[in-house]
């Protein structure tokens, strides 16, 4: 945050409005005077964000995600501080000369970044010299042009296995991080590199940072043919979406976004105009992923492998998308091809035409369970039935509901209130175990709740800092604490308290903002008195007092001194008679 002063930051926040940029990504529908939506930081069903115009802050009751419109923009972006204020400073007009591409150079993991930025530089430069035109012509017979080349930094490692690993030594990369990176390797004796004779392509995190390699062979060999970066501090396959940062935007605009599994399959659609494609790099699609793809865009399409191994992973990736409310609709592909295999056997207007004629998500399912079963046998058909009811268990769309029943009614003979009955049995089950599981939550003592309500109403209103300033020297949660001391710095420094501006001062501190989002998510009442501010102060006097008396009563047992004891217990009076 030090490249813009606070002035122009300040500047930038109150010159655009929280609901017009919120609902820009999300529907927000006006209750009273604060605006609601469906919450786009968990599996949220019900509108559980709470968007204020008045003090230009949203906040879920729900998950109890909070903050300006700073915070919102860079969490469902996934982009940094200083992209978010530049994002907002050219919607507002305000102009802002600052290179958004500079890099966080205080990252604890800045040794790793620069390691990679300088690999996927020699990389890229090695395929365009003599040495990588056997590469560049295996890249050009799989028709992938150089542009194509450019546009992913598609690279080269060459033969030599020390070439690299030298070239960082020269850079007075040390030994540690250079096998942290996952570029290197040692023997004990030796540094070799990881990579070699391999063509390169970059992986990016959803910053755009790249963090990792996936290595292909081009001469034939078949083993090994492809190697990816092991997983390191900067590198994590559950949170990596191949191409996020390029498909993001173009997801927007299109109204969906097409979810494959390899990144040949993603560089190949976008030989053919399809820019709104990622790629899972492979592996099953984790909750941080599917969160994210949940945040691009309204629409979701999964065009995995035509094959029974895509058949499985497209079920399972639309399990955890419906699991955080997303009924994505599928593209399936024949002759067991992959995206990659198909556009290049049927051409740009087939796979097109795919892409304008998905299935719903419920008869992939149909089709997916019904496969090696008989629905002419008993048994096999009430399995079936039985797995499509547990199916729809998930599915919030009513329409499609009904829909699939009428389809599974037909296909069984089976009476379709009969299985509206059984689903509804279903339903009741799983709602009983959710009751079950709400009713655990720890009950808090009314010394929590002092504390609590203390410093939400501080974060509403300069008069009660005024009030904690004159009447309360410590708070006993540690977390509590920390960010009273914080607010209350923040009004003497600024003469002033904007709950706005206070979370942009906060924002790199993770753990006092997350005290301060779980502080926000009480809701409580906006009006109150000085009797009940007064209230809680009194309460969290009492819990200090009760906590030096214990204190002293404990030092008391380990004292045999008569005399030393007799000190002690005037104490005690002494701290009663300060109370009352």
């Amino acid at each position: 945050m030090s490249l813009i002063s606070k002035e122009v930051i300040d500047e930038i926040r109150t010159s655009v409005d929280i609901v017009d940029i919120i609902s820009s990504y999300i529907p927000l529908t006006q209750k009273g005077k604060n605006y609601f939506g469906i919450c786009p930081f968990h599996d949220d069903n019900n509108p559980s964000m709470s968007v204020s115009k008045e003090k230009q802050i949203y906040t879920c009751f729900s998950c109890g995600a909070s903050g300006n419109v700073f915070k919102f923009i860079m969490d469902y972006e996934n982009i940094s501080f200083v992209e978010t204020v530049k994002k907002c400073a050219d919607v507002s007009g305000i102009p802002l000369d600052i290179n958004v591409n500079n890099k966080n150079d205080f990252s604890k993991n800045k040794e790793l970044y620069e390691i990679y930025d300088i690999s996927t530089k020699f990389y890229q430069n090695n395929i365009n010299t003599s040495i990588g035109k056997q590469a560049k012509q295996y890249l050009q017979n799989r028709q992938i042009t150089d542009q194509i080349i450019k546009e992913f930094g598609i690279g080269l490692a060459l033969k030599n296995r020390k070439i690299l690993t030298q070239l960082l030594i020269n850079k007075k990369y040390n030994e540690k991080d250079l096998i942290r990176s996952g570029l290197v390797i040692s023997d004990g004796a030796n540094l070799t590199d990881i990579y070699y004779d391999r063509i390169m392509f970059p992986i990016e995190d959803l910053t755009g940072r790249v963090v990792g390699f996936s290595g292909r062979l081009y001469n034939g060999e078949k083993n090994y043919k492809y190697i990816n970066t092991k997983e390191t501090e900067i590198f994590k396959k559950g949170e990596i979406l191949y191409n996020y940062k390029r498909a993001k935007d173009s997801a927007r605009k299109k109204g969906y976004v097409i979810v494959m599994e390899g990144f040949m399959d993603v560089i190949r659609a976008y030989t053919i105009g399809v820019d709104n494609a990622i790629a899972t790099m492979g592996t099953a699609v984790t909750k941080n992923q599917a969160m994210t793809i949940k945040k691009m865009s309204k629409e979701v399409y999964l065009c995995f492998d035509g094959d029974d191994a895509g058949a499985k992973a497209t079920s399972s990736c639309s399990d955890e998308l419906i699991s955080i409310g997303v009924n994505p609709k599928i593209i399936r592909l024949e002759e067991n091809l992959d995206p990659d295999e198909y556009i290049k056997k049927y051409g740009k207007e087939k796979f097109l035409n795919k892409i304008d004629n998905p299935i719903n998500v419920m008869d992939f399912k149909l089709n997916y369970l019904k496969k090696n079963k008989d629905i002419n046998d008993s048994e096999d058909l009430a399995h079936y039935v039985n797995q499509v009811i547990k199916e729809l268990e998930k599915i919030d769309d009513d329409v499609l509901k009904e829909i699939t029943l009428k389809k599974i009614s037909l296909e069984s003979n089976l009476d379709i209130e009969f299985l509206k009955e059984r689903l509804k049995q279903d339903k009741n089950s799983n709602n009983k175990k959710e009751v079950i599981k709400t009713n655990k939550i720890k009950k808090k003592n009314k010394y929590d709740k002092a504390q609590e309500n203390l410093v939400y109403y501080m974060l509403q209103n300069k008069e009660v800092i005024k009030i904690y300033n004159k009447k309360i020297t410590y708070i006993p949660d540690e977390k509590l604490r920390f960010l009273a001391r914080e607010i209350s710095l923040y009004y003497k420094e600024n003469n002033d308290f904007s709950l706005a501006d206070f979370m942009t001062s906060i924002t790199e501190h993770k753990d006092m903002y997350n005290t301060l989002s779980n502080v926000l998510k009480l809701n409580l009442n906006e009006q109150y008195t000085n009797e009940e501010i007064n209230d809680y102060i009194d309460v969290i006097k009492e819990y200090n007092v009760n906590y030096q008396i214990k204190r002293i009563k404990d030092k008391m047992k380990s004292i045999t001194d008569p005399i030393e004891q007799a000190k002690l217990a005037e104490e005690i009076i002494k701290i009663k008679l300060d109370i009352n």
